[in-house]
């Protein structure tokens, strides 16, 4: 299990059960998006006892303790990322396919930065979606 993950559960007061730590180690092996229930099925296969409901209550405290974050999808399911050891980005959202594409902006990290520092506001993280149409859905090809 992730020690930031682990001292997370502590200072809460929480257990730091066989279950979490499967769902947690299950996360970190996970590269791109997930849903609940994607997740828990792939534990179910690896032939783990873990419960749709322990995945259904870990997942706030993961976001809680900014190991994942929530990107929601077209259809209004919950997906997630890990955060967590991988390289900040935001998304552009197919709003008819559900495509999603992640991209980084140096410039629009300096200016979140200058903003902040404008309004004396300490940003500890952000998330950005812009809902669009992709060029494929536009009957476009690159």
């Amino acid at each position: 299990m992730d020690k930031r993950f682990q001292e997370f559960i502590v200072e809460k007061g929480l257990k730091s059960t066989r279950e979490r730590r499967e769902i947690v180690d299950a996360i970190m092996e996970t590269t791109g998006h997930f849903d609940p229930e994607e997740l828990y099925r792939r534990l179910r296969d690896a032939g783990s006892k873990v419960s749709r409901a322990s995945v259904y209550r870990t997942i706030p405290l993961l976001i809680e303790s900014g190991f994942i974050e929530e990107v929601e999808r077209v259809d209004k399911h919950a997906h997630y990322e890990r955060v967590i050891g991988t390289q900040h980005h935001d998304h552009m959202i197919c709003t008819q396919c559900g495509k999603v594409i992640e991209f980084y902006s140096p410039t629009l990290e300096m200016l979140q930065d200058e903003l902040c520092c404008k309004e004396n506001f300490r940003k500890v993280r952000h998330h950005l979606e812009i809902l669009g149409i992709c060029a494929e859905c536009r009957g476009e090809h690159a």
